[in-house]
């Protein structure tokens, strides 16, 4: 068995995958985990149902002409909810039916979206950041200082936060008067996360660093060291540790203990000179699921360090990876249109 065999042996004996023919902008599972859907920049939407891997995969043209520019789990226990370049936010059913919830400007980008359980769905077009209901009624539009460089919803749905020039801004959802909390730090801010117990934020910055606020006293934690961009911040599920992109390494910072300031950061899988483009923490265990700019995938755990390989190099740099609910189906994307899906259930 060659080098290549070896790492594609995960998704050969327990997986399926496809050529998308269009860069996997995201991957994301339905919340009740029967189907998965790929968002492309070619404005299709693929949807896979991870339980029948010899099945058809259903191509849906979510922003016909145009590209897919971000996606997530739609609000509902099914469907998906993409943006687009042709400035509308859609929402698409696990049976492909297409529903435009809001067209936001002919000439604009829907750059971000988000969604809550709770049925709440959020969209940012420059820098206004819209927020609608789960049946598609608008709520309330706020605006940030400068363009949204991402959003989040806390765990409970209770703030939505958008990153920009300078800093965060945190809104309360429900508040009658739609003044932010401003969390302030000079530079260009993009990828934005809040800890799953909603004591933190932490933004990807554009200097090769990270920085966090502590929201109990605003204390300011700096995250720096990246050769690169850092594009992609997954918590694992306790909110422990931060699993982080732009190294050739997984770089996952402790949020223990006072931390991280005055620590280290632990790094796995990687010594060989190649970025690390994508993270996604597994929702259970301290488990991280990470993807690299040559088309690698690799689980590996926190504790022990021991890395298994999902899927060989070769591929394009993955651009998008999933977890199921349950943490048991692991969905990756790459640059070049390769998509797979990998089932990590006990036999």
């Amino acid at each position: 068995m060659n080098d290549t065999d070896a790492a594609d042996f995960l998704l050969d004996t327990r997986g399926t995958a496809r050529e998308l023919g269009a860069w996997v902008v995201g991957a994301a599972f339905a919340r009740d985990g029967k189907t998965l859907g790929f968002a492309l920049g070619d404005g299709t939407l693929r949807i896979a149902p991870p339980a029948e891997p010899e099945a058809d995969w259903t191509s849906i043209e979510a922003h016909p002409g145009g590209a897919c520019l971000a996606l997530t789990a739609d609000c509902g226990p099914t469907g998906y909810l993409t943006g687009g370049d042709d400035g509308r936010l859609v929402a698409t059913g696990a049976d492909g039916t297409v529903t435009e919830i809001a067209r936001l400007g002919a000439m604009k980008w829907v750059e971000h979206v988000a969604a809550h359980e709770g049925g709440l769905r959020a969209a940012s077009v420059g820098k206004q950041l819209h927020l609608f209901d789960g049946k598609g009624r608008a709520l309330k539009t706020v605006v940030t200082p400068t363009a949204v460089g991402g959003i989040a919803f806390d765990a409970r749905g209770k703030r939505v936060a958008a990153s920009h020039y300078n800093g965060a801004s945190l809104w309360f959802v429900a508040a009658k008067e739609d003044k932010p909390r401003v969390l302030e730090w000079k530079g260009s801010h993009g990828a934005i996360a809040i800890s799953p117990d909603g004591t933190h934020v932490v933004t990807a910055m554009q200097e090769n660093a990270l920085h966090g606020w502590r929201l109990e006293d605003n204390q300011h934690m700096r995250m720096s060291g990246y050769p690169s961009k850092t594009k992609s911040l997954s918590f694992t599920a306790r909110g422990r540790w931060l699993a982080t992109s732009g190294a050739d390494s997984v770089v996952i910072w402790p949020f223990f203990g006072g931390g991280p300031m005055g620590k280290a950061p632990t790094e796995l899988a990687g010594g060989d000179g190649i970025l690390c483009s994508a993270v996604a923490c597994h929702p259970q265990h301290e488990v991280v699921a990470a993807g690299f700019a040559d088309g690698l995938v690799v689980l590996s755990e926190i504790a022990s360090g021991k890395v298994v390989p999902v899927a060989a190099p070769g591929r394009g740099a993955v651009s998008a990876l999933a977890w199921n609910a349950s943490g048991s189906h692991l969905a990756f994307g790459t640059e070049t249109g390769f998509a797979g899906i990998v089932d990590l259930s006990k036999r």
